[in-house]
């Protein structure tokens, strides 16, 4: 079950590309009838067979799968014999137990064409020295793609990792990498490490940060007090990128940013309500994923979790592919407090508006069944900040004003970075005594 992208399928058509995805989506549909265990029993369940798919539309029919469904049953996911395996990544854990994804070698070939055709739209080129803040290890997918990716444009990949900030700064010293891909709040922490070892960030030759995992830009396209800093401080252009192990597809930003581009020969993407039912264009809902061309661990409607919005018309450069917009919450973190609904990325913005603050996490209690119980965990190294202070400007961008605890930067740096974790970890759920995420 190969993948051939078409050249110039960006450009085309919203028809055609409709018209190219229904295709896909059909022959997607009845691999997961003849090899996929878990969908063979979904489709029975469902009374539902792929003849009846007649349009892209038809897809709103179809049951959901989640993260749930995923874990509990992991191995029926396998749709492929365990000798056709050549890699073996592991989800990364942090909204629950990690999961198995398989890959055969077609896989791997679409990991890589996948990651190519992101880095090209995001204008990486051969000439490119690319510096990969990710881990290759620890059976992460992210490394590994971005390894194949550039390796498929011919640039140079210089594979550095996040673990060791020091290491990592002294490869971009040493190497001189033009591109930085990795997790911003990483490169924004680098960034301090040049300056209080007397070196500018600015002057290093880095053009371009390439970001993972976090967003850089708000809910209207614009850089996020994140992506301003990293500008400011990097003097260089800062595109932001959205991609899951389980998706195993990849959407960027363009040199315009104005959101991250569907590769339409690779994934189908819905935004859906509460009920699993589309939202309008430019709506805010889940984000639910249809990957195309995978062998191993095949999937069909999968909720993300993810709350974003689906934007469509041609982009200034001039792809007329639909673009998702940044990340603005996790579903399961939701956050209700007096009232008022909000995510924890609001809290992290408001955040990054103080210069003095240095790295946070947060901490959601459930003192009564319709209200949460915030307290923020500010790093922070500046005697002269106050938390009063703190506490109201999270309060003048979510209305509620939590409790603040200052500590030094030390501590929310043992407490947010881990070792089984490619980000860190900033969102700490107690409510019913839930486990951790991020």
């Amino acid at each position: 079950m190969t993948v051939c992208k078409s050249k110039g399928q960006d450009f085309a058509s919203p028809e055609d590309i409709a018209e190219r995805q229904w295709l896909l989506l059909q022959r997607h549909l009845f691999y997961l009838q003849r090899f996929s265990p878990f969908y063979q029993e979904l489709f029975r369940q469902h009374h539902f067979s792929p003849e009846e798919f007649r349009s892209l539309v038809d897809l709103a029919d179809l049951p959901l799968v989640g993260k749930a469904d995923l874990t509990e049953h992991n191995r029926d996911f396998l749709a492929v014999p365990e000798e056709r395996i050549v890699d073996i990544c592991q989800t990364s854990g942090t909204t629950g137990n990690p999961v198995t994804i398989w890959q055969t070698e077609a896989d791997l070939q679409r990991l890589s064409l996948n990651e190519q055709s992101a880095f090209s739209i995001a204008g990486v080129k051969n000439s490119d020295r690319v510096l990969i803040g990710a881990a290759l290890d620890r059976v992460f997918m992210a490394g590994l793609a971005y390894f194949l990716g550039l390796r498929k444009i011919g640039a140079t990949a210089i594979r550095a990792g996040s673990g060791q900030q020091a290491l990592v700064a002294e490869l971009i010293r040493r190497q001189r990498p033009n591109v930085l891909v990795g997790v911003p709040s990483l490169f924004l922490d680098l960034a301090y490490f040049f300056f209080e070892n007397g070196q500018n960030p600015g002057e290093l030759g880095v053009e371009k940060l390439i970001c993972i995992g976090e967003p850089v830009r708000d809910d209207d396209l614009n850089l996020s007090p994140l992506g301003l800093l990293l500008e400011k401080n990097w003097r260089a252009k800062v595109l932001g990128t959205y991609a899951s192990t389980e998706m195993a597809t990849s959407f960027a930003d363009c040199i315009h940013g104005k959101g991250g581009h569907l590769q339409p020969e690779l994934i189908v993407v819905e935004v859906v309500d509460d009920q699993g039912r589309p939202v309008a264009d430019g709506e805010v809902g889940e984000v639910v994923a249809t990957p195309l061309g995978i062998e191993g661990t095949p999937l069909l409607r999968y909720r993300t979790g993810d709350i974003a919005r689906l934007h469509r018309g041609t982009c200034p450069c001039g792809r007329k592919t639909p673009r998702l917009g940044p990340i603005l919450g996790r579903r399961a973190q939701m956050l209700k407090c007096r009232g008022t609904t909000f995510f924890p990325a609001a809290i992290s913005s408001a955040l990054q508006e103080i210069s003095a603050v240095q790295g946070h996490y947060i901490e959601v209690y459930s003192d009564f069944d319709l209200s949460d119980r915030l307290r923020v965990m500010v790093g922070c190294s500046d005697a002269g900040l106050k938390a009063t202070f703190v506490a109201e400007r999270i309060a003048a961008k979510t209305r509620i004003k939590p409790e603040v605890i200052l500590v030094t930067p030390e501590k929310i740096r043992e407490k947010t970075i881990r070792p089984d974790r490619r980000k860190p970890v900033t969102f700490f759920d107690f409510r019913d005594r839930r486990s951790e995420q991020e």
